[in-house]
């Protein structure tokens, strides 16, 4: 996406800010929770995954349910009506 936007530079100014921001103590379980989270990520993608390709169980048996087909418009007429008015 970025191509050859970031350089070794662009990283290292980068980690610098992540260090002023967090300080030395903080970056540790800073990654700990990153990880963790990205862990959790994965296995919910994954069991998504599972769950779209496996056959749903018992709907073999099942017919399919198929829409009601209503006509709402009136027919249509050759010739327009004529109303008449006595006066």
């Amino acid at each position: 996406m970025f191509g050859n936007a970031f350089s070794g530079w662009h990283l290292l100014i980068l980690l610098a800010v992540v260090l002023l921001l967090f300080g030395a103590a903080k970056l540790p379980r800073l990654a700990q929770s990153v990880g963790q989270s990205m862990r959790v990520f994965k296995s919910e993608v994954k069991s998504m995954k599972e769950e779209n390709e496996a056959p749903a169980a018992g709907l073999d048996d099942v017919a399919p349910v198929l829409p009601a087909v209503v006509d709402a418009a009136p027919p249509l007429r050759s010739e327009p009506s004529r109303q008449t008015h006595d006066a």
